[in-house]
């Protein structure tokens, strides 16, 4: 069965930075597979990140995190990670990553569009 799990969350202060790392087992992984990172803050809705979409290869962000934040995959060793810089009290959340097979392009920051989900892990950032 397929598994994502995540790891490096934590509790940090503002401008610290924390490594998010994404294992995902139990399928064949490569550049044909769609991969992003969500977060959902208290009260709110789950929220795109980061992704690379399949076709492009290229990294996508928000720009609430443009500068800060980034995504590198490692399909060798099927692992996801999101490298989190400067962080500040906005970026407390739950963090997920995703992975998907058809997405197309335009649906890439679209939690819906994603196939498998990791379980999450928390990261906090005190001010």
């Amino acid at each position: 069965q397929v598994q994502l799990v995540e790891s490096g969350g934590g509790l940090v202060q503002a401008g610290d930075s924390l490594r998010l790392s994404c294992v995902i087992s139990g399928r064949r992984f490569g550049s044909a597979t769609t991969v992003g990172w969500f977060r959902q803050r208290p009260g709110k809705e789950r929220e795109f990140v980061a992704g690379i979409h399949r076709n492009s290869g290229r990294p996508s962000v928000v720009d609430s995190v443009k500068g800060r934040f980034t995504i590198v995959r490692d399909n060798a060793k099927s692992t996801v990670f999101l490298q989190m810089d400067s962080l500040n009290t906005e970026d407390t959340a739950v963090y997920y990553c995703a992975i998907g097979d058809r997405i197309i392009a335009s649906s890439l920051r679209l939690p819906a569009a994603y196939d498998y989900w990791g379980q999450g892990t928390q990261v906090t950032v005190s001010s």
